[in-house]
């Protein structure tokens, strides 16, 4: 959990608060928040409230984005620290064309994933 630039606020086009994702998967806000403290979400606190928020990219309508963990997992190996990989899944990538996120949220994780595995060499 961390706090976001100006920069990578607005590369991410919507965000949902903690409690939505929980209302949407049917669940307590705890089990969110355990998702983000296992890595499998990243959650920034944004807002005039500091709220802890989630790109809405990630939510895939009662589920988190296949593919989605395991690249957060890629990343954070390689020592991104959260900002970063919001910045590397929200910046458009002419080659998958669109963005990480966009094409993760499109079942394209396979690609992803090797774009991810290649940042570590």
């Amino acid at each position: 959990m961390t706090e976001i630039d100006a920069k990578i606020d607005a590369l991410v086009p919507a965000w949902l608060h903690l409690p939505d994702i929980a209302e949407m998967f049917g669940v307590e806000v705890t089990r969110v928040r355990q998702l983000v403290k296992d890595g499998q979400l990243i959650a920034v606190r944004r807002g005039e409230n500091r709220a802890l928020q989630v790109p809405a990219a990630f939510i895939d309508g009662d589920k988190v984005v296949k593919g989605l963990s395991g690249t957060l997992t890629l990343l954070r190996d390689d020592g991104y620290s959260d900002a970063e990989m919001l910045e590397w899944l929200f910046t458009p990538d002419p080659s998958l064309p669109g963005t990480p996120a966009q094409a993760l949220s499109e079942n394209r994780g396979t690609e992803v994933k090797r774009r991810a595995q290649a940042l570590a060499v």
